[in-house]
């Protein structure tokens, strides 16, 4: 009785699967187009996420990120990857009425992917006061939409 390999099982089933030997998992398939997009388009996914703050609602804000998506806040030392402690971070941060204003960035831009990181200011509406922080957002194509999936802000350490 003949038996096939374990190699020729193994490229059997990832011939079937469209991928290719060693392929990471981030290559589209050949058969997957990547969804075309812009710095100008990219930088309008800030513009949306900021506008959701001036919404007021921490769930608004929090429809922006993907389900599996990761925030490292300005204002906390927790790190948020669930959705209710994203919401909860951003009860807290959004009673100063903040509103963002990119002041430098750099865009990169990928297969269904993107990344926007740089420097921000946000001013809050109850007291005036300027809070200047780096940031960086990365962005993934999910389900038709974009969506944030890992968040990084920290505030400026000097001065």
């Amino acid at each position: 009785m003949h038996r096939p390999s374990l190699f020729l099982v193994t490229a059997a089933l990832i011939a079937l699967s469209g991928c290719s030997a060693g392929a990471s998992s981030a290559s589209p398939s050949p058969s997957h187009s990547c969804v075309s997009v812009t710095e100008d388009e990219v930088a309008a996914l800030f513009d949306r996420w900021n506008d959701s703050l001036a919404t007021k609602d921490p769930a608004k804000v929090v429809d922006n990120y993907a389900e599996k998506s990761f925030l490292l806040p300005t204002l906390s030392n927790t790190p948020r990857d669930t959705r209710e402690e994203k919401e909860d971070y951003f009860e807290h941060f959004l009673k100063n009425e903040p509103t963002g204003v990119v002041d430098e960035r750099f865009i990169d831009i990928d297969c269904d992917s993107a990344l926007d990181t740089g420097l921000y200011t946000f001013t809050y509406g109850t007291t005036g006061k300027k809070v200047k922080a780096r940031y960086t957002f990365t962005y993934e194509y999910i389900d038709g939409d974009w969506k944030i999936t890992s968040h990084h802000s920290s505030q400026m350490p000097e001065g």
